[in-house]
Protein backbone atom coordinates (compact mmCIF):
# COMPACT_ATOMS: atom_id res chain seq x y z
CA UNK A 1 0.00 0.00 0.00
CA UNK A 2 1.12 3.41 -0.51
CA UNK A 3 0.66 6.68 1.47
CA UNK A 4 0.70 9.88 1.09
CA UNK A 5 1.23 12.77 3.73
CA UNK A 6 -0.45 15.84 2.66
CA UNK A 7 0.05 19.24 5.17
CA UNK A 8 -0.06 22.68 5.53
CA UNK A 9 2.34 24.76 7.30
CA UNK A 10 2.52 28.60 8.48
CA UNK A 11 4.95 28.54 11.02
CA UNK A 12 6.83 24.96 10.51
CA UNK A 13 5.12 23.10 13.17
CA UNK A 14 3.35 21.00 10.92
CA UNK A 15 6.04 20.29 8.36
CA UNK A 16 8.14 18.64 11.57
CA UNK A 17 5.20 16.33 12.01
CA UNK A 18 4.19 15.96 8.23
CA UNK A 19 8.02 14.74 7.79
CA UNK A 20 7.94 12.74 10.56
CA UNK A 21 5.09 10.72 9.72
CA UNK A 22 6.79 10.16 6.08
CA UNK A 23 9.87 8.87 7.28
CA UNK A 24 8.10 6.48 9.86
CA UNK A 25 5.67 5.14 7.34
CA UNK A 26 8.30 5.69 4.09
CA UNK A 27 5.36 7.93 2.30
CA UNK A 28 5.36 10.48 -0.34
CA UNK A 29 4.90 13.69 1.05
CA UNK A 30 3.25 17.19 -0.17
CA UNK A 31 3.06 20.31 1.37
CA UNK A 32 -0.10 22.19 0.16
CA UNK A 33 1.18 25.94 -0.71
CA UNK A 34 -1.71 28.88 -0.26
CA UNK A 35 -1.35 31.80 -2.49
CA UNK A 36 -2.67 34.06 -0.08
CA UNK A 37 0.33 35.95 2.26
CA UNK A 38 -0.23 34.25 5.96
CA UNK A 39 2.50 35.89 7.21
CA UNK A 40 3.39 38.26 10.29
CA UNK A 41 0.61 39.53 12.33
CA UNK A 42 -1.51 40.57 9.32
CA UNK A 43 -1.58 37.14 8.07
CA UNK A 44 -2.19 35.96 11.41
CA UNK A 45 -5.10 37.88 12.03
CA UNK A 46 -6.51 36.76 8.46
CA UNK A 47 -5.69 33.21 8.89
CA UNK A 48 -7.83 33.05 11.92
CA UNK A 49 -10.59 34.92 10.29
CA UNK A 50 -10.82 33.12 7.29
CA UNK A 51 -10.58 29.40 9.12
CA UNK A 52 -13.52 31.10 11.44
CA UNK A 53 -15.61 31.74 8.44
CA UNK A 54 -14.43 28.40 6.67
CA UNK A 55 -13.18 30.18 3.54
CA UNK A 56 -11.49 28.17 1.32
CA UNK A 57 -8.34 30.37 -0.50
CA UNK A 58 -6.42 29.57 -3.94
CA UNK A 59 -3.85 27.02 -3.51
CA UNK A 60 -0.54 26.18 -5.86
CA UNK A 61 -0.82 23.06 -8.00
CA UNK A 62 0.43 20.00 -6.21
CA UNK A 63 2.21 17.15 -7.89
CA UNK A 64 0.78 14.28 -6.49
CA UNK A 65 -2.63 12.66 -7.55
CA UNK A 66 -3.94 11.16 -4.26
CA UNK A 67 -5.81 8.71 -6.50
CA UNK A 68 -2.79 7.10 -6.67
CA UNK A 69 -2.11 6.12 -2.73
CA UNK A 70 -3.92 3.87 -0.52
CA UNK A 71 -3.92 5.92 2.60
CA UNK A 72 -4.28 9.65 2.75
CA UNK A 73 -2.74 11.06 5.71
CA UNK A 74 -3.72 15.28 6.39
CA UNK A 75 -2.38 17.31 8.56
CA UNK A 76 -3.61 21.04 9.65
CA UNK A 77 -2.40 23.53 12.03
CA UNK A 78 -5.35 24.35 15.00
CA UNK A 79 -6.95 28.26 13.21
CA UNK A 80 -9.68 28.97 15.98
CA UNK A 81 -10.61 25.47 15.74
CA UNK A 82 -10.86 24.95 12.62
CA UNK A 83 -8.56 23.47 9.73
CA UNK A 84 -6.47 25.53 7.64
CA UNK A 85 -8.04 27.32 4.81
CA UNK A 86 -5.43 25.81 2.24
CA UNK A 87 -6.19 22.59 3.46
CA UNK A 88 -10.32 23.01 3.42
CA UNK A 89 -9.61 23.84 0.30
CA UNK A 90 -7.77 20.55 -0.37
CA UNK A 91 -9.67 18.56 1.10
CA UNK A 92 -12.93 19.92 -1.25
CA UNK A 93 -10.94 19.78 -4.31
CA UNK A 94 -9.80 16.24 -4.38
CA UNK A 95 -12.58 13.39 -4.45
CA UNK A 96 -11.46 10.98 -1.54
CA UNK A 97 -14.59 9.19 -1.76
CA UNK A 98 -13.77 5.39 -0.46
CA UNK A 99 -10.00 6.91 0.45
CA UNK A 100 -8.72 5.55 3.78
CA UNK A 101 -8.03 9.20 5.25
CA UNK A 102 -5.56 9.40 8.73
CA UNK A 103 -5.81 12.87 9.77
CA UNK A 104 -3.63 15.29 12.08
CA UNK A 105 -3.48 18.85 13.54
CA UNK A 106 -1.44 20.73 15.34
CA UNK A 107 -2.21 23.07 18.46
CA UNK A 108 -0.52 25.47 20.53
CA UNK A 109 -1.57 23.55 23.73
CA UNK A 110 -4.43 25.31 24.99
CA UNK A 111 -7.41 23.13 22.74
CA UNK A 112 -7.64 19.92 22.45
CA UNK A 113 -7.50 19.88 18.66
CA UNK A 114 -10.55 17.35 18.47
CA UNK A 115 -13.10 20.23 16.81
CA UNK A 116 -10.43 20.61 14.23
CA UNK A 117 -10.28 16.59 13.03
CA UNK A 118 -13.96 16.65 13.18
CA UNK A 119 -14.16 19.27 10.82
CA UNK A 120 -11.85 18.23 8.79
CA UNK A 121 -14.03 14.70 8.60
CA UNK A 122 -16.93 16.87 7.92
CA UNK A 123 -15.90 18.21 4.70
CA UNK A 124 -14.61 14.48 3.23
CA UNK A 125 -17.44 12.36 4.92
CA UNK A 126 -17.55 9.80 2.04
CA UNK A 127 -13.62 8.81 2.69
CA UNK A 128 -12.77 5.95 5.60
CA UNK A 129 -11.83 7.93 8.63
CA UNK A 130 -8.93 6.09 9.86
CA UNK A 131 -6.55 7.33 13.17
CA UNK A 132 -6.48 10.63 14.41
CA UNK A 133 -3.12 12.72 15.93
CA UNK A 134 -3.38 16.18 17.85
CA UNK A 135 0.30 17.19 18.95
CA UNK A 136 0.60 19.76 21.29
CA UNK A 137 3.62 22.50 20.73
CA UNK A 138 5.75 20.15 18.99
CA UNK A 139 8.62 23.20 18.58
CA UNK A 140 8.26 23.25 22.22
CA UNK A 141 8.19 19.54 22.64
CA UNK A 142 10.38 18.12 19.98
CA UNK A 143 10.69 14.59 22.03
CA UNK A 144 7.48 14.33 22.98
CA UNK A 145 6.14 14.91 20.31
CA UNK A 146 8.17 12.60 18.43
CA UNK A 147 7.49 9.98 20.59
CA UNK A 148 3.70 10.62 19.97
CA UNK A 149 4.53 10.45 16.25
CA UNK A 150 6.08 7.25 16.36
CA UNK A 151 3.13 5.48 18.82
CA UNK A 152 0.68 6.34 16.11
CA UNK A 153 2.58 5.76 13.29
CA UNK A 154 2.70 2.25 14.60
CA UNK A 155 -1.06 2.03 14.29
CA UNK A 156 -0.79 3.10 10.66
CA UNK A 157 1.93 0.71 9.25
CA UNK A 158 1.08 -0.28 6.15
CA UNK A 159 2.03 -3.40 5.01
CA UNK A 160 5.09 -4.04 2.93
Amino acid sequence: MKALVIYYTRTGNTKFVAEKIAQELGADIEEVIDKKNRSGPIGWLSAGKDAMSRSQTEIAETNKKPSEYDLIIVGTPNWASKPSPAIRTYLSKYDLTGKKVATFCITDGLESGEKVIEEMKMIIPKSESTEHLVVPNPAKNKVDAENKISEWCTRLKLPQ
